[in-house]
């Protein structure tokens, strides 16, 4: 493929099709050509675990690093205690600062999976600049909003950072004009998100050469906003580039399942769980996805997503092992590609499959199906459940079940002590009585 810019950064996230906007694209490219550049994603620490959506900013760290240059992965622990209003139509749960500070601990493990950081394992978040783990010229630092936000003086910040937005720009924002349309409030806390959102821009910039804010193309609005508060106050030239919505070729947003988000830590979504979603990837996304959340070479890609019949399944399992691989580590995504080799192909049980645990005094008084469904994460609900059940999806121990008034007891048990419970030909997990 030809390049078609000066930088390697800009042409491989070109040629992997990362790229929906950016700011100033020539002057970016000259930038990111001459030299070292610092760029960052913000990620507010609102659960305990980022998702699949995320896994596409984190990788556009990981590209550009591997270009040579230093990233930057932003903790919010200051704008999550106040929530990102883009495309909502009601403001978030407010998080204490310890729920927050818990969330971060959980999420950055992600992070040193896929940046390189240091050459500790660990990464420090709270100690403030001087704990930032940076010991190459281009090792990635993981920072936290916080050092700076909650030290802001109210009226001081009104003053040298307020007077330069303009409310009725802010109101212009898509992000803003759909809640707005809506008749759904927007709370005055929520209002001044995209400020601090601007605000850590300039401050990264202040604080680490930082010229590039990156992230999914709902967040233009926002990161434009420091782009232009840059100027406003002063600063250097600053630059915005965003990806693209990913959508399936059916026309469905990347990373819902039935059951909710695909998470990346695997408490939430099994590693097993995890390899499943992306080998059940429709035919058409196959090269996409291999492009954007794998790091084979592009020649190898072309290969895989020229292949046709039956022949594209062996792609998807290479997609779900690279994939699985790069959140979960190498022995997992093995182990979850020979669990669903056991299950789907030799037809035997393989007791790593997912498992939801249950009192055996549980068992012995009778489980009800529907519930047993929803406890192993097979439905959402009773009523999803039986909806199943009555479409002949629903199996226990391999044998189909159309009687929704079931009660599972220790009869149900395999030799192996479980109870293998399925839903259609893709979706299975044990359930085992402690």
């Amino acid at each position: 493929m030809a390049a078609k810019y000066k930088s390697d950064f800009l042409n491989v996230l070109d040629q992997r099709g990362f790229i929906h906007q950016i700011s100033d694209a020539e002057g970016l490219d000259a930038l990111a050509a001459k030299g070292r550049i610092t760029a960052y994603v913000g990620y507010d620490a609102t659960a305990t675990s980022i998702h699949i959506g995320n896994l596409i900013t984190v990788t556009l760290l990981y590209w550009l690093q591997e270009t040579g240059h230093r990233p930057i992965s932003l903790m919010g622990g200051g704008t999550s205690m106040v929530g990102d209003p883009s495309f909502r139509d009601e403001q978030r749960q407010l998080l204490t600062v310890e729920k927050i500070n818990a969330n971060i601990e959980s999420i950055k493990k992600v992070y040193g999976r896929i940046l390189r950081y240091g050459d500790s394992p660990d990464i420090d978040v709270e100690g403030g600049e001087g704990t930032m783990l940076a010991l190459k010229e281009n090792n990635a630092i993981m920072a936290n909003n916080a050092d700076w936000l909650l030290k802001l003086n109210y009226v001081e910040f009104l003053r040298d950072v307020g007077r330069h937005f303009s409310v009725n720009r802010m109101l212009s924002f898509d992000s803003v004009k759909t809640r707005l349309d809506r008749e759904h409030s927007l709370s005055f806390l929520e209002f001044n998100y995209m400020i601090m959102q601007g605000y850590d821009f300039v401050e990264l910039n202040r604080r680490y050469d930082c010229v590039l804010q990156m992230g999914g193309s709902d967040q233009w609005g926002n990161i434009i906003n420091g782009v232009d508060l840059s100027h406003r106050m002063g600063g250097p030239q600053l630059y915005a580039l965003t990806t693209p919505l990913l959508m399936t070729s059916s026309g469905q947003k990347m990373g819902k399942t039935a059951s909710g988000a695909v998470w990346l830590n695997g408490d939430l979504f099994s590693p097993y769980e995890f390899w499943q979603y992306f080998r059940n990837t429709e035919d058409a996304d196959v090269g996409k996805f291999l492009k954007i959340f794998t790091r084979l070479p592009l020649e190898e890609i072309a290969r895989l997503e020229a292949l046709g019949g039956a022949e594209i399944n062996e792609a998807k399992k290479i997609l779900a092992t690279e994939v699985t691989a790069i959140v979960h580590g190498r022995e997992a995504a093995e182990q979850s590609a020979r669990t669903a080799s056991t299950t789907f192909e030799a037809g035997a049980l393989d007791l790593s499959l997912p498992t939801a645990e249950l009192a055996m005094s549980e068992l012995k008084s009778g489980v009800g199906l529907l519930a047993a469904l929803v406890l192993a994460g097979l439905a959402t609900s009773n009523g999803e459940a039986r909806r199943a059940i009555q479409s002949g999806a629903i199996r226990v121990n391999d044998v189909v079940i159309t009687d929704e008034r079931l009660a599972l007891s220790e009869a149900n048990l395999l030799p192996e002590g479980v109870v293998k419970l399925s839903s259609g030909r893709k979706k299975h997990a044990l359930l085992k009585p402690v």
